[in-house]
């Protein structure tokens, strides 16, 4: 029964009281809490990709979106109305979580998306890896002052990490502790 359970809660993370009493109660739930996280579906990879292109210079194509679904990487979107808001993804092995994507689109960005998504990916891993890493770029201060707030360290640097319009980009390195 629990099995069951848990294969349900990883499908779709919701409560569907707050989407009740947003409805009978309007004032009583913020917008954030009516947004649902649920696990990626190919079907959802147009929105995906929309997000992905509108973010970032160098884009993923859609093709490594695919391998992380093969890779039974934790691909997750966050939606409101059926619209993709935001996405992340989440590689865990051998003791080690690590985000491999996580990005809002640009009209969604400053209203705590990326730090729902994070807190999912960190309960994600919880239980199943000791450490969380990432890396970000020295120039995303918005995304590293959300790291750090989220108890994420600096531990180094990833020299000519990142595709940039000049070149490459260094990565900073952060880890997180999540026994």
């Amino acid at each position: 029964m629990w099995g069951t359970l848990e294969k349900i809660k990883d499908f779709m993370i919701y409560d569907a009281d707050r989407e009740f009493y947003a409805k009978i109660f309007p004032d009583s739930v913020g917008r954030k809490d009516l947004m649902r996280l649920r696990k990626m579906r190919s079907s959802d990879l147009p929105g995906v990709m929309a997000i992905e292109r509108a973010n970032y210079h160098a884009p993923w194509g859609e093709d490594i979106f695919r391998d992380c679904f093969k890779a039974n990487y934790s691909c997750w979107v966050c939606e409101e109305n059926d619209t993709v808001l935001g996405y992340s993804i989440l590689s865990i092995s051998v003791g080690e979580a690590h985000v491999l994507n996580i990005c809002v689109a640009t009209a969604e960005q400053g209203q705590g998306i990326g730090r729902k998504m994070l807190q999912n990916l960190i309960e994600t891993a919880r239980g199943r890896a000791e450490t969380m890493f990432l890396e970000v770029r020295p120039s995303n201060t918005v995304a590293i002052a959300l790291y750090e707030d989220m108890g994420f360290n600096e531990i180094g640097i990833r020299k000519g990490y990142y595709p940039a319009e000049n070149g490459r980009e260094d990565a900073l390195m952060l880890a997180l502790q999540i026994f």
